[in-house]
């Protein structure tokens, strides 16, 4: 019972919390005045390429976060350097891909798009990370993707509530 419990929930958590980490930190990271968007206001089609509330400074915030939580968690699985370092990588690029299409469809910054905000940076992490081995099974995927529907509203409404994020989504 207690490897069942390790591999459907304790293992797919510790795994993939460099990708969570590095998807919150850009909120606190990326705030204040002065903020110089990672598209730097260029436009593609007459549309924003990713917004203005993609920063550099949130982008550098979440990397060096993730980067930070792998390094801890290697302490204890030493493979979770690289897996780590991949997840965070990952993580970004859903949320900038997510952003990208957004501004393609004319979605404004803020607008809330259910599967790509919550989901692409997931999908995405665990993509980068799959040439590293050491994934958690297919049920603790199947865990992380609800945990992740569950985690991602309320760690955003937590945010909006404590006026660290504009919008609750």
């Amino acid at each position: 019972m207690a490897s069942f419990i390790y591999s459907l929930i304790l293992y797919p958590i510790f795994y993939i919390w460099p990708a969570y980490v590095a998807n919150g930190a850009p909120v606190i990271f990326g705030r204040g005045k002065n903020r110089l968007a990672i598209d730097m206001g260029r436009k593609l089609g007459g549309k924003p390429i990713f917004g203005k509330h993609k920063t550099v400074r949130g982008l550098i915030g979440g990397i060096a976060s993730g980067v930070l939580m792998a390094a801890l968690e290697s302490l204890v699985f030493p493979y979770m350097l690289v897996v780590g370092i991949a997840l965070t990588l990952g993580t970004h690029a859903g949320d900038l891909l997510g952003s990208f299409i957004k501004r393609r469809t004319g979605k404004k910054e803020g607008t809330q798009t259910y599967l790509l905000d919550q989901y692409l940076f997931l999908v995405f992490a665990l993509l980068f990370a799959l040439p590293f081995g050491n994934m958690p099974t297919w049920y603790g995927i199947i865990f992380l993707v609800v945990l992740t529907g569950i985690l991602h509203p309320l760690t955003n409404f937590l945010a909006h509530r404590l006026r660290i994020k504009e919008v609750p989504w």
